[in-house]
């Protein structure tokens, strides 16, 4: 297990990082549990990189539906506070990066079915252009279409964040 920690902890920290925007260690812990729980279920014709960086990605989703993250949200006006300190960033500038970070995760989220499946996957979960193909049984062609799809739909929708 320490060998797995070792070789993949920048990776989960990148996800964790990408998905709540800060290094949560208590994410970082859950995923190393639920890996050791679930490492008899990891397939050995699969890369097992893009194995625990979903396991990650879920384990994200799973603490922003708990009452835990919920009660702090409240708790904390849905900013935490040690970040809003950090040195030479104003607490404007983090509030201003966060309120952008939920604005585009948002977007994301309200993006047609097609084209939201293959943006979280290449963007966020960091798949090859044909790792998304694979996993979503589609051409190659097909995920370079929806992805720049995705990105004129995503740059209209954000273009007040560009000062357009």
């Amino acid at each position: 297990m320490k060998d797995i920690i070792a070789d993949n902890k920048k990776y989960i920290k990148s996800v964790i990082r990408k998905f709540t925007g800060t290094d949560n260690e208590d994410i970082e812990q859950e995923v190393y549990i639920k890996t050791w729980q679930n490492l008899p279920k990891y397939r050995e014709g699969g890369k097992f990189k893009q194995w625990i960086c979903t396991l990650t990605a879920n384990v994200c989703r799973d603490y922003f539906r708990s009452k835990s993250f919920k009660k702090a949200r409240q708790e904390v006006g849905e900013e935490n506070l040690e970040d809003i300190y950090q040195e030479g960033v104003t607490p404007e500038d983090r509030i201003d990066s966060k309120k952008r970070q939920k604005i585009i995760l948002r977007a994301v989220d309200n993006l047609p079915k097609i084209y939201r499946e293959v943006v979280v996957l290449f963007e966020f979960e960091e798949y090859s252009t044909e790792e998304v193909a694979q996993k979503l049984k589609i051409p190659t062609g097909t995920v370079k279409s929806r992805l720049s799809n995705a990105r004129k739909i995503l740059s209209k929708e954000l273009s007040f964040l560009k000062g357009e």
